[in-house]
């Protein structure tokens, strides 16, 4: 899993999505996604958020170093099973957006993909288009 800094900085940017226009309902890692497969959503994101690496950049004196975290965030953009790609295609791409150019904080995202060359899923009565984001974070040791 991602520090607990990694993980707000994306929800941050992921809860104003949810709460503008056009937004698609979002659920992360370990939350109930039942609600919305009930109600026979058309479209919504499940994000799942990974630290891989906590390691080292500098060495200095004690508390005074850097530090990068790096990792990657999934969104996987879920629409209902038989209605092709097009859509899920579309909101990636919008989700993609939120995220181009634009450092959240000390979070830096240099690599993205739509489907990360792999085939969509299937889950029942959904299928399911990764949108892939690599990440890194820095700090520095004496910030809690």
């Amino acid at each position: 899993m991602s520090s607990p800094d990694a993980f707000s900085a994306f929800k941050a940017v992921l809860d104003g999505y949810v709460a503008g226009p056009g937004g698609l309902p979002v659920r992360y890692e370990n939350q109930f996604c039942q609600d919305l497969i009930d109600a026979d959503t058309p479209a919504w994101v499940y994000v799942e958020i990974y630290g891989d690496t906590y390691r080292q950049d500098t060495t200095g004196a004690p508390g005074a170093n850097v530090w990068e975290e790096t990792g990657v965030t999934f969104a996987h953009i879920m629409v209902p099973s038989g209605e092709g790609s097009s859509a899920a295609r579309q909101h990636a791409a919008t989700l993609m957006s939120l995220f181009r150019e634009k450092p959240i904080g000390n979070l830096f995202m240099p690599d993205m993909s739509i489907g990360a060359g792999e085939p969509g899923r299937d889950f029942p009565n959904y299928w399911s288009l990764a949108l892939t984001i690599h990440w890194t974070r820095r700090d520095i040791t004496s910030n809690p």
